[in-house]
């Protein structure tokens, strides 16, 4: 494949995605129109700037807001033209990419929130933990982590703008654009037990054996590795959200997306307390910032998820959303969850679902509609527009 020039590619992609005619106008103007104290000579209501962020606290909002789990990704053709010719790393870790990458999907279909296009192991270099994305394979990490020893030997040096520069860039950026496009922005971490098992196993694992075996390790005393790395990693993750409201995100979200590998018992003794210390610590520094928690492979043990001290829980598609709010109950604001693969059914179908999780949620404006897992790659691109537009 031929490698266009970065300044040339990207300005081809901005222009082609700024002229095209968006989808979203329609829902937009709808609002417009049945808000008593709107005004009518534009296609966006007042209240659609922080309209998500209204519902990440928990308040009930004029319209049911939707953002998406990887809404930037591969089904999108102008996406693919820089991640068929740019690694991972070059591309999130390259402002001008990373921008471009993060406002595509909120061009062509206007969601409620523009989320930075990153990664979950982005700050692992402060604590000296080095990793790669390799296309084909996903995510190795070289740095090995079996002992107490080698937490002794990470960083607690947790210089962001300094080991991170481009994330303030990307921020700062990202945050001028959500402002002039009138939408949120969306910052992210993954939650301490995730980016723990991702780093002991060093890539994707099936049945994240080495990480049990310490968490066994560590019952019969023998080896603290896992608890000492869990509370080193909420501390870090805790700051580095901060950081990310600090450069400008409005919310957070913790993707604990290794849940799956959990029984309940080992999520309340190991993934729970150190997800919480990450939540407390976003909360004491920004404690009007909303933080969302999703436990990917959760829904099995949505009870234990009530007291995690964030301000919303977002639910896999595992579960019924109806039966999500039963266990959470009335007070505690709920995200999700329409199965991802709906995407490659009909119009028809598409609009069903989404009608069906906004009346489970408690009815239009009483939650905020997600994917209860990313949109996956092959989805077709009208789809996406579909579900956004109903």
């Amino acid at each position: 494949m031929v490698k266009l020039p970065l300044s040339l590619l990207i300005l081809a992609t901005a222009v082609q995605g700024y002229t095209q005619t968006t989808r979203t106008n329609t829902r937009l103007f709808s609002v417009v129109e049945t808000t008593s104290d709107a005004t009518t000579d534009s296609a966006v209501a007042p209240g659609d700037r922080d309209i998500l962020v209204r519902a990440a606290r928990g308040e009930k909002v004029e319209r049911t807001p939707v953002w998406l789990m990887r809404q930037a990704g591969r089904y999108m053709a102008d996406f693919r033209k820089y991640s068929d010719v740019y690694p991972f790393r070059h591309r999130s870790e390259t402002p001008e990419i990373a921008c471009e990458l993060s406002l595509q999907c909120h061009r062509a279909y206007g969601m409620d929130g523009i989320i930075m296009f990153s990664d979950i192991l982005t700050p692992l270099p402060v604590m000296g933990i080095e990793f790669d994305v390799i296309k084909g394979t996903g995510p190795v990490i070289s740095t090995s982590i079996r002992t107490e020893e080698d937490i002794a030997n990470l960083s607690k040096d947790y210089n962001f703008e300094e080991k991170l520069p481009f994330i303030k860039e990307i921020l700062n950026k990202l945050s001028e654009e959500a402002e002039q496009a009138n939408t949120s922005l969306i910052g992210f971490v993954g939650a301490p037990f995730t980016l723990a098992a991702y780093t002991i196993e060093g890539k994707s694992s099936k049945h994240c054996l080495t990480t049990k075996k310490l968490m066994m390790a560590a019952e019969t005393g023998d080896n603290e590795c896992i608890t000492q790395f869990l509370d080193h990693l909420a501390q870090m993750i805790g700051e580095y959200a901060a950081y990310q409201i600090e450069c400008g995100a409005q919310v957070i979200q913790v993707f604990e997306s290794w849940a799956h590998q959990l029984s309940p018992e080992k999520f309340e003794k190991y993934a729970k307390p150190a997800a919480q210390k990450a939540i407390k610590i976003i909360k004491e520094m920004h404690p009007d910032v909303p933080v969302i928690y999703f436990a990917n492979g959760g829904s099995s043990y949505l009870e234990l998820q009530r007291d995690m001290g964030c301000d919303m829980i977002a639910v896999d598609w595992a579960i019924d959303m109806a039966q999500a709010r039963a266990i959470l109950g009335p007070d505690i604001p709920i995200s999700g969850n329409i199965d991802p693969t709906i995407l490659f059914g009909t119009k028809e179908q598409i609009e069903q679902a989404v009608r069906d999780v906004i009346d489970k949620a408690g009815g239009p404006g009483m939650h905020l509609m997600n994917l209860g897992h990313g949109v996956m790659q092959g989805t077709p691109e009208e789809s996406v527009g579909w579900l956004v537009d109903e």
